[in-house]
């Protein structure tokens, strides 16, 4: 199998991120920089927790003509491939619909980041508009968004999508905007308990409590 040590530890991030609960499922996708010319990338519609290296695509960067594995490659290949393309120091793209970022995402708000985390997520969180997955609008609307000096996206109605130099960097970007939605949004959520009717009240301290929850689980 070639390029059998890159294509495992897309594998074991798929596992990782599904123990954090970013991915659920087949849901979420990853791209991963082999070289200047190949990427590897998740097969579509397999359960992570049964998917073997041999099922993770390798795909030219270029134009995503498939070279190894027995996966069908990831409908968001070329969601992946634009940010990669755009951003060559970049080793790799997570896509997830982790609960609290996806919640934030729904606001369909650019956001400005507080200074803990501006180093690994950028100055803004831009925000993509909707467009039905795996399409090419998608990837054309997203293109139209990526920068040098940001590494998380929020996509309407969708998701998010973090990048970094390595997989790490990408993991770490993905912690770091979950800490932040969970932070934003229990900002406002505190915020109009002051002005709240009792039965509304109770209705945010329980979004409040399933937030901090998570964040402990």
């Amino acid at each position: 199998m070639k390029h059998e040590s890159q294509r495992r530890h897309v594998v074991d991030l798929c596992l990782e991120l599904s123990r954090r609960g970013y991915f659920a499922g087949t849901g979420g996708n990853i791209m991963l920089r082999i070289d200047a010319d190949l990427v590897a990338v998740t097969p579509s519609a397999i359960d992570y927790h049964a998917m073997k290296p041999a099922d993770v695509c390798v795909l030219r960067l270029t134009d995503l003509r498939q070279t190894d594995g027995e996966g069908t490659p990831s409908v968001e290949s070329s969601l992946h491939a634009g940010v990669l393309r755009a951003r060559p120091e970049s080793g790799c793209s997570i896509h997830t619909h982790q609960p609290v970022a996806s919640a934030l995402a729904l606001l369909g708000e650019e956001i400005a980041v507080p200074p803990p985390w501006r180093a690994t997520l950028g100055a803004r969180l831009p925000v993509v508009g909707y467009a039905p997955s795996g399409s090419g609008w998608l990837a054309w609307k997203f293109s139209r968004k990526v920068r040098g000096d940001v590494n998380a996206y929020l996509m309407h109605n969708h998701g998010i999508l973090c990048c970094g130099r390595d997989s790490d960097a990408a993991m770490q970007a993905v912690d770091d905007l979950e800490a932040l939605a969970r932070s934003l949004l229990d900002q406002r959520i505190r915020h109009r308990v002051t002005s709240a009717s009792p039965a509304m009240e109770q209705a945010l301290q329980r979004t409040r409590d399933a937030l901090h929850t998570r964040a402990t689980a």
